[in-house]
Formats: structure tokens, C-alpha cells, sequence
């Protein structure tokens, strides 16, 4: 008898199991729904970094740090070499952070690690001790400029 149940309970289990899986051929799939239960707090943070996200714009990019100075008169030293850069090589932006307690000076918005890297020995002689940062600055994206108009501008 105990046999008999046990075979009865097993074969009802498995009946239902297949009973509950839907099949689907020739690739006619049925649509399902799916719900996540979880904390309130973590999609509220997910919602706040998707916000964050459309807000900032950035992109990832290379800058030359030329000097890291520090001590009296740095800052102004730090805007000279700034002015300095400026006026010798039209068309590059440089720029001066304040890391405590340095004033760094860097040059450029360069999309790969490539273009600063070219741009790094054109001015090695003259700037001694340069290297290469990653930066990620807000997007200043000319979009028509990016995209070809025609296969001569490739």
C-alpha cells in the first residue's frame, strides 16, 4: 500500500510539473510577466543613479599634466605656465586644479590615450617630466563634427 501511494504522490508531482511549464513550438513564445520583490530603498537608489547618470554628461578622456607645483607663488606660477601654453599652442585648452597642496597644470581634451600621447612629444623638450592622466570631463561634443557627412570626410 505504502508503495502504491508513494507512486500515486510521484507521478502527481511530476504531472503537475509539466502541467505548469508551458511549451511552445514552430516559435510562437507566449509573454510572461516577472515581478521582483525586493527593499524599497534599493530601487530608490537605482532611480537616483539613472537620474545622476542623465544628468552629469561625461566622458572618458586624456589630459598631460605639464607641472605639479607647490609652495609660495605656485598659483601663479601654475596660471603663467597656463597663459604660457595658451599663447604657443592655439587651439589646445589647458587648465589649472588645485590638489591639495599642488597646483597641477594639464593640457588638452584628448578622446585616446594616442592623441595625447603625440601631443605629449611635441612638447617634451620644452616640458620635461610630463605624463599622461586619465580625466573624465563633461561632454562639449560638436556631434556634426563627429559624424562624417560624406566618405571624403573619413
Amino acid at each position: 500500500m505504502k508503495k502504491i501511494l508513494t507512486i500515486i504522490l510521484l507521478t502527481s508531482a511530476f504531472v503537475s510539473t509539466i502541467a505548469a511549464q508551458q511549451y511552445t513550438y514552430g516559435g510562437n513564445r507566449s509573454r510572461g510577466r516577472v515581478e521582483i520583490k525586493g527593499d524599497v530603498a534599493v530601487s530608490q537608489l537605482v532611480q537616483k543613479h539613472i537620474e545622476l547618470n542623465e544628468r552629469v554628461r561625461t566622458i572618458p578622456g586624456y589630459r598631460i599634466q605639464i607641472a605639479s607645483l607647490s609652495g609660495t607663488a605656485s598659483k601663479s606660477r601654475a596660471f603663467e605656465m597656463k597663459d604660457r601654453i595658451r599663447t604657443s599652442y592655439p587651439g589646445v585648452e589647458a587648465y589649472v586644479v588645485f590638489d591639495e597642496p599642488n597646483f597641477k597644470v594639464k593640457i588638452g581634451d584628448f578622446r585616446t590615450r594616442l592623441e595625447a600621447y603625440v601631443f605629449l612629444q611635441r612638447i617634451r623638450t620644452e616640458y620635461p617630466g610630463t605624463i599622461i592622466r586619465d580625466n573624465i570631463y563633461p561632454t562639449q561634443i560638436d556631434w556634426d563634427e563627429m559624424v562624417p557627412e560624406s566618405e571624403d570626410d573619413i
